[in-house]
């Protein structure tokens, strides 16, 4: 058995040179003195001629087997080593190993370049002997062999000799190719092992039936010629595919790591692969990058693996391979070769295979990083403004819906929508490259504002936005809040959007022009999870043109100026559910009490609620307006005659006649069915006609007037009352007098509120009344609160009044009550019997 070695100077050659001669002695020695019994005379020269030859010829025929980087070599030591020990006397062994192992170097030395190292092959010749000596050594300790018949006792030492002989020799090879190329010893020992056990056993059994053959006629040992080469060949066969095996699982797990999708990861896995692979002292690998940069690493068979500078120049002791796809070249891999290695054919083709794999993994990587790149690059494009940097609409909507619901629920947010006020005039004036100037100093002033969690965007021309959650200390009036229960003008969120506007505003450079521009700031605040970012866009800019239309600065949303709300599309689907139902729109009611004397009351008008299930009580000012400009109100309105009159009939059941007053919108004005819907429910009831007052505004005088006419008629045939609500607020209050016949006129609660404390007011106050009382009409005044109203009404004769003073809105069966305490003085009517 031999190794490939590295060729160190003369130091190698020298010491094994000394390691084989003392190998040789001291074993001679120890087999001559130590055991006296096997002193014998010198075998015959033509013996030891023909032991040096068989010695020869055992190693001449030579099979590798490779190992990591390195190879081992396996002959047929262990035959000849059998023979030996009956051949020749245990002393004469080593130097008959000795001289026979250099004889067959030398004959190798002329027709295969490793062995002409003579380190390498000095080194072999010392260990064989050694490996002999102990052969020797092991088979005496057993029994005495030389010129012994072959007795099991001789056959069991021969066997162990044998053994002895490829322990040793393995044991040394393999920590000599371990040390010399790196791999671990243990693993060259076992695949050393692994390889060479089925030879060894053939090789004793060759050299026991050679002992055999010898011993019946020398002649029949010419018949082990044919056996002994079939034999060889299967060797051969079974190691080369052994070899195949390993080498092709090896090039299998080196082409897999190179999977990688970073090329520097893929680098240094084409350089350790090709290593593994290959052996060498080191590789390198130069890759063009797509900047046409020369990016180049090196690595060594430890597993370092650093950056180097390219080198294209050719090295001695190195084979390179062109790295190409597709006839395009990317690099270079280069590999630098052991002095004890040879690269034959099929190394060759590996090495090429290997490097085509290599040149497509470096290929798919940097495929890979500029698809990313380009995909980066896309995705930021579709989602940032390539003027500003800052997020675009698209950007703006997925971070903001991503940014809400990350929030708890309920956490109050706000988002700022800015607009540049005459934005055109400078593209107009200074050119569309002064207003992109502008536009970028403002984003990057507003950016520099940007705290943590905000998230600033330019949506498109001259708007930009700003969504933020409100810190804790954020808020507003506690009594003004929006139906969302969070404060509808929070003081933080006014005063950001102020900050903006005055940032905007700062006077700034563009085009050699001085310029200050002013921004118009529409701010919303909602709660995180009732909304996503495109309402509360839409809603921010329904606030920012009533900023642009008040000629402020900053305006906050508000609901009742937003036609198109989608709050108010999901509340008229929340309507249908609630007219289907029976106990969420409910009435209440609230007297209107006598001031003109005595104890009584001039009727009780029903105002109506909404139970929500999921928004609480809402005030007819939250839902009414809805209902209004939907098909709906037509139901509605039914619906609320209906539970009006059968309150005003169960009144009239427990002796209590007060007639019932209900709000009538203007448009159900428009509706020719109403009056035939009005009788229909005044008959169902058993309600006569004088018990219903309607109350309508003085809008009617603005709707078309042939269909107001004609219903108002209808109405006033059937001896329905008509009252005008909230006189006085309208621009035509005596128009409506004289167009529409009435039977009670009602004072606006602002009029009421203010009369005490302002002349003027109270004597519009004064006026109504006067005017009402020649025209021979009932006056009730809404909204009274205080003691000093109620006095100044009834100084100036005002028949009765409703508010909170007296009574607030009752349920009912509540109201009965009070009707039964006040109808112990009589009712007055609606309409003076007199009144012309």
């Amino acid at each position: 058995m031999t190794a490939t070695l590295r060729r160190t100077g003369r130091t190698v050659p020298a010491f094994a040179l000394a390691l084989a001669g003392a190998g040789a002695l001291v074993g001679s020695h120890v087999l001559r003195t130590d055991v006296p019994a096997l002193a014998v005379p010198a075998p015959n020269p033509g013996w030891l001629a023909v032991a040096v030859a068989l010695v020869a010829g055992a190693q001449l025929p030579m099979l590798r087997v490779r190992v990591g980087a390195g190879s081992l070599g396996f002959a047929w030591g262990e035959s000849a080593i059998v023979i030996l020990c009956v051949l020749l006397p245990a002393a004469w062994i080593p130097p008959v190993t000795l001289v026979g192992v250099g004889l067959a170097r030398a004959i190798q030395a002329v027709t295969r370049p490793e062995y002409r190292r003579p380190g390498t092959a000095l080194w072999g010749a010392a260990m064989l002997t050694l490996a002999g000596s102990a052969s020797a050594l092991a088979a005496n300790l057993v029994t005495v062999t030389y010129r012994q018949p072959l007795t099991p006792r001789v056959a069991a030492a021969l066997i162990l000799a044998a053994a002895a002989y490829a322990a040793i020799g393995m044991v040394m090879v393999s920590r000599q190719v371990s040390h010399v190329h790196g791999e671990r010893f243990g693993l060259v020992l076992r695949r050393a092992n692994a390889s060479k056990m089925p030879m060894i056993i053939g090789n004793v059994a060759v050299g026991l039936l050679a002992v055999v053959l010898y011993e019946l006629n020398g002649r029949w040992l010419a018949l082990l010629l044919p056996a002994l080469w079939l034999l060889h060949q299967a060797y051969g066969y079974r190691l080369r595919v052994a070899d195949e095996r390993r080498s092709w699982q090896t090039f299998a797990d080196a082409t897999r790591q190179l999977n990688r999708l970073d090329g520097r990861a893929a680098a240094k896995a084409g350089i350790q692969g090709a290593l593994r692979l290959l052996g060498g002292e080191w590789a390198r690998l130069s890759v063009t990058g797509p900047d046409g940069r020369v990016y180049a690493y090196v690595g060594t068979p430890d597993g370092a693996v650093t950056a180097c500078g390219p080198d294209e120049g050719e090295e001695a002791g190195t084979v390179a391979r062109d790295l190409a796809v597709g006839g395009m070249r990317i690099g270079e891999l280069r590999l630098r070769l052991r002095s004890t290695t040879r690269m034959g054919p099929r190394d060759q083709l590996v090495f090429a295979a290997y490097a085509d794999a290599l040149a497509a993994a470096l290929h798919d990587a940097v495929t890979h990083h500029q698809l990313r790149a380009i995909g980066e690059r896309s995705v930021r494009e579709l989602s940032h403004d390539s003027l500003t940097g800052l997020a675009n609409r698209t950007g703006f909507l997925t971070a903001g819906d991503a940014m809400l619901r990350e929030l708890p629920a309920g956490t109050p947010v706000a988002l700022l929508l800015l607009d540049l006020d005459h934005f055109k005039d400078v593209n107009d004036t200074l050119g569309h490259g002064a207003g992109d100037v502008l536009l970028q100093l403002t984003a990057s002033r507003l950016t520099a504002t940007v705290g943590h969690g905000e998230l600033l965007a330019r949506l498109g021309g001259d708007e930009l936005a700003l969504l933020l959650p409100l810190p804790d200390t954020a808020g507003g009036d506690p009594s003004d809040r929006s139906a969302s229960g969070y404060p509808a003008r929070p003081a933080y969120a006014l005063a950001r959007a102020r900050q903006l506007a005055e940032i905007v505003a700062a006077p700034s450079e563009v085009a050699g022009v001085q310029l200050s521009v002013e921004a118009s700031v529409g701010v919303v605040v909602a709660g995180a999870g009732t909304l996503d970012v495109t309402e509360l866009l839409r809603r921010a800019d329904v606030a920012m043109y009533e900023a642009k239309r008040g000629g402020s600065s900053v305006a906050w949303y508000d609901p009742a100026r937003d036609r198109a709300s989608t709050d108010r599309l999901s509340l008229l689907a929340e309507v249908r559910e609630a007219l289907a139902s029976d106990d969420q729109f409910t009435l209440v009611m609230q007297p209107a009490v006598r001031l003109d004397g005595g104890v009584g009351v001039t009727g009780v008008e029903a105002l109506v609620r909404w139970n929500h299930p999921r928004r609480g009580v809402l005030m007819p000012a939250e839902f009414v307006a809805v209902i209004e400009h939907s098909e709906l109100l037509g139901d509605f309105t039914r619906y609320v005659l209906d539970r009006a009159l059968a309150a005003a009939a169960s009144w009239a059941a427990e002796q209590v006649e007060v007639a019932v007053a209900v709000n009538l919108s203007p448009r159900s004005l428009l509706d020719r069915a109403l009056p035939g819907d009005v009788a229909r429910l005044l008959a169902r009831h058993g309600v006569p006609a004088e018990r219903l007052v309607l109350e309508i505004t003085e809008t009617v005088v603005m709707s078309e007037r042939a269909v107001i006419d004609d219903v108002l008629a209808s109405l006033r045939e059937m001896g329905v009352q008509l009252a005008v609500d909230d006189f006085g607020t309208g621009y035509s209050s005596l128009t409506f007098l004289t167009r529409v016949t009435v039977d009670e006129v009602k004072i606006d609660r602002d009029f009421v509120r203010r009369m005490v404390e302002s002349a003027e007011v109270g004597a519009i106050v004064r006026t109504t009344v006067d005017l009402a009382h020649r025209l021979g009409l009932r006056v009730i005044a809404e909204g009274v609160e205080t003691a000093e109203q109620r006095a100044a009404l009834a100084e100036l004769g005002c028949t009765g009044a409703q508010g909170f003073f007296f009574y607030p809105p009752l349920p009912p069966e509540r109201v009965l009550e009070v009707l039964r305490e006040l109808t112990t003085a009589p009712v007055i009517r609606l309409r003076q019997e007199d009144a012309g």
